[in-house]
């Protein structure tokens, strides 16, 4: 069933729709052909990015928004499965996102938007982003990296040639936005169609899909995004997605001769003597429990698995990434170092198979959370999880209560196969 603007309007059990933007002229990239069309290592970068798509798990719908009087691309997409199917874009990215949803079948429930620029997001991004959209009542869904650099907000005074910088923000609350974006199809649709009727005002705050729906006030969820999700947008990204792949030949014979790597780690934490001190443990909070010291949250299971991973990908240590002289982290959580921990692993070139982690300590209470606590962690890495308790039988720090012992084993692989 249709709504009068030819958009799907009715609720059906689970199915995925992909749209993929690839109408783009590419003029910033300057290779006179539209961006989709652009090559790397054989495949147009529209190819490349339906590659992955294919590879994702539930995906009935591909609409690719191809160049408007430009045949060129639905032509070299024509090999593709049936289910793949091209309409052309319109005069703004927003126009040619609606395009994409009047064409997109009726059964369909959840709708990713994905730009063609970045074509090498991998598998496990569109799987995280699903996942996360099938939690009760979330209705959007986006990836987002931490902002590294300082960023300022410019504007220019009078007299003056130059801007001047007129505010920093926190970075620490800033994230790089990237796609795919992930959305409740009715809600995507109800926005799309009500952004003729938006305000100057709102129109001004419109710069995506995740922004469309925010202005109608839905709540747009952020899980980590990926590295490799690189936009390409000037010239030297071509150079940079070149030499983060190598050709078909190459990554066919790596993905053969790949050995997975290992690595430990362990992270102690005293129990602090402050009493108001909010004990967090694998990402969760226990408020019967006197909370651990240290720079951050003192989560000695999460602090644990990030110093496996730094230690299985050979980039470091937690002191690293995260040591005392690092003010951004003073206090913050397991959780979110975990996460920055992933983005660098993947960041470096590989895939993470799994973590698992076992403590020692008195306190807390921990078997009746620990579903809880691999679920919450696997979703931040992206990857399984396990969180086992023990203690020492009443010996040491650990059996006297005054501290916690976290052991962790990573494993990763190098990133080569192309759809991950």
């Amino acid at each position: 069933m249709r709504d009068k603007l030819g958009f799907v309007s009715e609720q059906r059990e689970e199915s995925v729709a992909v749209i993929l933007v690839a109408a783009g002229l590419g003029t910033r990239l300057g290779a006179g052909m539209p961006k989709a069309l652009v090559e790397v290592h054989g495949k147009s970068l529209a190819e490349h990015a339906l590659d992955r798509i294919l590879e994702v798990g539930g995906v009935q719908d591909v609409i690719v928004v191809v160049p408007p009087k430009d045949s060129r691309l639905t032509e070299r997409l024509a090999y593709y499965p049936s289910l793949v199917r091209t309409v052309p874009g319109g005069n703004s990215r927003a126009a040619s996102v609606r395009n994409g949803l009047a064409a997109v079948s009726a059964q369909i429930t959840r709708i990713l938007v994905h730009d063609a620029a970045r074509a090498f997001a991998p598998v496990s991004q569109y799987e995280l982003i699903l996942a996360e959209l099938r939690k009760p009542a979330i209705q959007a869904v986006i990836p987002a990296l931490a902002v590294t650099d300082t960023i300022s907000v410019v504007g220019t005074e009078a007299g003056l040639g130059s801007p001047i910088v007129v505010e920093t923000p926190d970075r620490s609350t800033l994230r790089a936005v990237q796609t795919p974006q992930g959305f409740d199809a009715q809600t995507l649709i109800d926005a799309h169609a009500q952004l003729d009727h938006y305000s100057s005002e709102e129109l001004a705050r419109v710069t995506d899909d995740a922004s469309i729906v925010r202005v109608r006030g839905v709540e747009v969820h952020v899980v980590v995004g990926d590295a490799r999700s690189l936009k390409v947008t000037h010239p030297e990204d071509l150079d940079t997605v070149g030499r983060l792949f190598a050709t078909a030949a190459t990554k066919n014979l790596e993905k053969n001769l790949a050995i997975p790597r290992i690595g430990n780690g362990i992270d102690v934490h005293a129990v602090s003597t402050d009493p108001s001190r909010q004990m967090w443990l694998a990402g969760l909070f226990f408020p019967d429990d006197i909370g651990l010291s240290g720079h951050s949250d003192g989560d000695a299971v999460a602090h644990a698995a990030c110093d496996a991973l730094f230690s299985a990908s050979g980039i470091g240590d937690l002191g690293t990434h995260f040591g005392v002289d690092r003010p951004e982290f003073s206090g913050a959580s397991g959780v979110s170092l975990l996460a920055e921990a992933a983005r660098l692993v993947r960041g470096a070139g590989f895939e993470i198979g799994n973590v698992a982690v076992q403590f020692v300590a008195r306190r807390p209470r921990f078997a009746a959370r620990r579903e809880e606590a691999n679920q919450l962690l696997s979703e931040v890495l992206g990857a399984p999880v396990s969180v086992t308790a023990t203690t020492s039988d009443g010996l040491g720090y650990e059996g006297e209560g005054i501290g916690v012992t976290a052991y962790a084993t990573a494993l990763v692989y190098p990133a080569t196969r192309a759809g991950q």
